[in-house]
């Protein structure tokens, strides 16, 4: 079985949704004797698209194109397409990003595929090909059967590990396939916030809510946020008050996120902010609130006030890393 994952760049660096992409693909490959070939549109330097070899992709497909250095779904689902095809990839997997669920759908509709996205799980061959997904802001799960000769699945970031196996890569420099014509609309500017880590990516995760009181209090969240090494994170409330950027508004209506750790300092817990943090590994709540509801979705609750409380995490945090 042929395997063909869209490995995501920026800036001709891939980001770590990618890895777990073909991570995930290679396992699928072990399993049913297949191999893996990732497409990567856009120019990236060879010894970058070779760090693909690491987790199990043996063949990379590079279409180097000054007009693909910028993500655009269309033309990136068409030369994911036309590679599917060459390649005649049996299953083509994407991470569930941003960028992800604007191309899978486009790739499963011209490849006619059957479609999974939000995937958590490996594909169960035992009778037809499960996998599972999460459903309503993962409150639940689905399991579905693809029944089509091509299979598209959008993984989720953050569910898969990144697992190494080398392999002997063949790259290869390929044409686009693309016209002018193609290139229907072009991003014009890209403004991007620089020296955080992002949200979607980020294994931990301090956020904050108006229990802070104030953005002058923010201090206390960037501080644990910098001793972690986290993203910095925050209630819809405190977006609206402008005490934060919305581009940190976590929950149904902002960010999805499932961190390996998420901190939630002085947040009540309403239905619509757990929806988008509740994937999270293991939840730290912080209230002085006993019976707010984000106690019964934590794994670990601190009942008391944040002020004094904070302090004593951030000296622990950073005595830990300095250890």
């Amino acid at each position: 079985m042929n395997i063909l994952v869209f490995a995501e760049q920026i800036d001709g660096s891939f980001k770590k949704s990618a890895f777990e992409a073909v991570s995930y693909a290679s396992q699928i490959a072990q399993a049913h004797s297949g191999n893996v070939t990732a497409v990567v549109p856009g120019n990236v330097a060879d010894d970058k698209l070779a760090e693909l070899a690491n987790f199990g992709a043996s063949k990379i497909v590079s279409i180097k194109h000054d007009k693909l250095n910028g993500f655009n779904a269309e033309t990136y689902a068409k030369v994911i397409c036309n590679t599917a095809t060459s390649e005649n990839s049996g299953i083509v997997v994407i991470s569930n990003t941003y960028s992800g669920k604007s191309v899978a759908p486009r790739v499963a509709a011209r490849l006619k595929a059957g479609i999974a996205s939000g995937v958590i799980s490996m594909p169960n061959t035992s009778n037809g090909f499960v996998v599972r997904r999460g459903v309503f802001s993962g409150k639940a799960f689905a399991d579905v059967n693809l029944t089509t000769d091509v299979k598209v699945l959008a993984i989720t970031p953050n569910t898969f590990n990144t697992i190494e196996n080398k392999q002997a890569v063949n790259i290869i420099n390929a044409e686009s396939g693309l016209a002018d014509t193609d290139f229907t609309t072009q991003s014009v500017e890209i403004n991007r916030v620089t020296g955080k880590i992002p949200l979607t990516e980020a294994e931990i995760v301090v956020s904050g809510g108006r229990g802070l009181k104030g953005p002058e209090n923010w201090h206390l969240v960037e501080d644990l946020a910098t001793a972690l090494g986290a993203a910095t994170a925050c209630s819809k409330p405190v977006s609206d008050m402008h005490w934060r950027p919305h581009s940190e508004h976590v929950g149904q209506t902002g960010i999805t996120i499932k961190p390996n750790l998420y901190f939630a300092i002085g947040i009540s817990g309403a239905i619509q902010h757990l929806a988008g943090v509740s994937s999270s590994k293991v939840i730290v709540a912080i209230n002085k609130d006993p019976e707010a509801p984000f106690f019964k979705a934590a794994d670990y609750g601190i009942v008391g006030d944040a002020f004094e409380i904070m302090p004593k995490i951030i000296e622990a945090a950073k005595a830990f890393k300095n250890s």
